[in-house]
């Protein structure tokens, strides 16, 4: 087994991806299309903003023909799939204003990579904005945006080939080791070779620590959030209680002064029922 830092880390995902090569074979693979690139931009943005919403990506390259944008999602939003088809709309709308028509000059590819999927993701699922024939389901071949959710913690053998080979990687690498044996394309152990333990740098390991630090102050607020809403829940539940013996004993004819003593709850709440 192989030690290697999780990609689970942005920190690490951009590592690995950023690599030409990597990029370009995953491209290919999930998209299907031979990018002609030689760099791949990491935490790009769009000046000024589409939108008036300042949109970041985690990855980006393009050639002549088409535009492709990678993000890693590790943090859950409850916008999740709308987020990033926003995302995807924007790298769309920054062409119009140097195009003659309404027709961008490069085609649009958002890969949504998340290692926190739901019950409900699944493996691979996709936007596409290709128009279809309602009564034939023919696609009409004239819009070619996509926008692709992989969600690796749904990988299972019968994801087909070349997606499970990456998707698989994905998630083994989350426990942060990885049986090189299992894989066998070479972009995908070129990814492994990037992400060993005993190659990351020391600022690679600060930027782990800090988002580690991150993640770890969210799930305590998350925590001191639920238990908060326990406490309430647990009083809201005992005035209930108090108020449904109130009303029990108004229905019985006790006086009234007695239930707001022994109850507590006010004779306004109760005798209105």
């Amino acid at each position: 087994m192989q030690q290697v830092a999780s990609l689970r880390y942005e920190v690490i995902f951009k590592k690995a991806f950023c690599d030409v090569e990597v990029f370009k074979a995953f491209a290919k693979d999930f998209l299907g299309i031979d990018l002609k690139i030689d760099k791949v931009q990491t935490e790009k943005k769009f000046d000024p903003p589409i939108g008036n919403v300042d949109s970041r990506f985690d990855l980006y390259a393009e050639d002549v023909e088409n535009r492709v944008i990678v993000d890693i999602q590790h943090r859950r939003y409850s916008d999740y799939y709308e987020r990033f088809l926003h995302y995807h709309c924007a790298a769309i709308l920054e062409q119009v204003d140097t195009s003659k028509n309404y027709k961008p000059a490069l085609t649009v590819f958002t890969i949504v990579v998340s290692t926190s999927g739901t019950r409900e993701d699944c493996a691979i699922a996709e936007i596409n904005f290709d128009p279809i024939n309602l009564l034939t389901h023919e696609k009409l071949n004239r819009i070619h945006h996509r926008v692709l959710y992989l969600s690796p913690k749904h990988v299972t053998e019968t994801t087909p080939e070349p997606y499970r080979e990456w998707l698989k990687l994905i998630q083994d690498s989350l426990d942060e080791q990885v049986d090189e044996l299992s894989y066998h394309k070479t972009e995908v152990l070129k990814v492994v070779d990037l992400i060993k333990t005993d190659g990351l740098t020391p600022q690679d390991r600060a930027r782990m620590k800090d988002e580690y630090a991150e993640a770890e102050a969210l799930r305590e607020e998350k925590k001191e959030e639920f238990v908060a809403g326990l406490v309430v829940g647990r009083e809201e539940g005992r005035e209930e209680g108090k108020l449904e013996i109130a009303k029990n004993l108004f229905a019985q004819g006790m006086a009234i002064e007695l239930i707001e003593q022994v109850t507590g709850i006010p004779r306004g709440l109760f005798e209105s029922e």
